[in-house]
């Protein structure tokens, strides 16, 4: 048993030797290539911070989501230069590399949804400072009255009414509705006769009207961001909309003036070109008719379709003269079969 021990002890050894260089190769590696990717994602934000500042380098620093980047790249560069510093054994480092993963919130910048809702964030911060002032007036009146009515040295809760510290804590628990039924209990053990009014008052003034009251103004401000992104939106495609129609009126104005001037250099008639030009349209080819009697091509084309429409017209007319005649001759043939039976019956 003690040679069995002695060669499953050798081997162990053996395997972990092995095993070491291994180890210690992934280590040196994984270091290295966060270490590259840290470099490349820091210079690509750098690059970016340059360009915007070298094309608007005024406008940009009015911008609250370029100021954030810039508050982003000095937080990046924050672990580099401790280690530069201090050295690579610093003891708040670790503290540095940390708060990178603030590095995160500049994909706010490239979202229009989360900035909109940020917005309406923004927008509710005097509402909410107002609803959070009257709920800590809320929470220092009662905390005063716990303190008084069940933090007597005797036979009072001492760790949840003992001081107004964690009166504080005890209020902010029954606003939330977390765990109130625990501390309620703990009072009734105690036999304070006014604990489920204080309690049940309470909670209906923090937690059913003031906390309500919060969501709602939250409700309402991001309602009306949401709106105004829309009408945003809206503003966009219309101008969007414009500039097309601008592109495709400039684009057939060209067409036409490039009809004219080979009429004029070729000697052919300009219904041959308008002819040949109809040929180079395609059914997807956007066209802007609102001023199209100022071109001949197109008034041109819109008399041919007016034609095919009088023709179609004309057809259905005839169809429905067939019809009429029809139903006409149907209507004599009635009465006739009538007559005929009525007579059959007599006999």
């Amino acid at each position: 048993m003690q040679t069995l021990g002695k060669e499953r002890n050798r081997c162990q050894a053996a395997l972990f030797q092995k095993c070491t260089p291994l180890l210690h190769c992934k280590l040196i590696q994984r270091p290295a290539l966060t270490q590259i990717s840290e470099i490349l994602f820091v210079s690509i934000y750098a690059c970016e911070f340059f360009m915007k500042v070298y094309v608007e380098p005024i406008k940009y620093w009015r911008d609250g989501y370029n100021l954030l980047d810039v508050v982003i790249i000095l937080i990046i560069l924050i672990p580099y230069t401790l280690r530069k510093i201090k050295g690579r054994h610093y003891r708040y480092l670790h503290i540095a590399d940390g708060i990178q993963s603030l590095r995160i919130l500049k994909l706010i910048s490239y979202s229009r949804g989360i900035r909109t809702l940020i917005t309406a964030v923004g927008q509710t911060v005097y509402t909410v400072a107002s609803v959070l002032t009257l709920l800590f007036i809320l929470m220092y009146i009662f905390a005063i009255l716990g303190f008084c009515l069940f933090g007597i040295p005797e036979k009072g809760d001492l760790n949840n009414w003992g001081n107004l510290a964690a009166a504080f804590f005890t209020l902010f628990s029954l606003a939330t509705v977390d765990g109130w039924t625990n501390l309620q209990e703990q009072l009734d053990n105690r036999k304070f006769t006014v604990s489920r009014a204080f309690t049940i008052i309470f909670i209906l003034l923090a937690s059913f009207i003031f906390l309500n009251m919060f969501v709602g103004v939250m409700i309402m401000h991001t309602e009306d961001s949401i709106k105004k992104f829309q009408r945003e939106l809206m503003v966009e495609r219309h101008v969007t909309l414009m500039e097309e129609r601008q592109m495709i009126l400039k684009r057939q104005q060209e067409e036409v003036n490039r009809l004219m001037n080979a009429q004029k250099s070729g000697g052919r008639s300009f219904s041959e070109l308008v002819e040949e030009f109809k040929k180079t349209l395609r059914h997807t080819d956007p066209m802007v008719l609102d001023d199209f009697g100022t071109s001949l091509p197109f008034i041109t084309v819109y008399l041919s379709t007016l034609d095919n429409q009088d023709t179609t017209v004309n057809k259905l007319q005839e169809l429905y003269y067939e019809i009429v005649n029809v139903l006409r001759l149907m209507l004599e043939d009635l009465p006739q079969k009538k007559s005929s039976h009525s007579s059959e019956f007599t006999i």
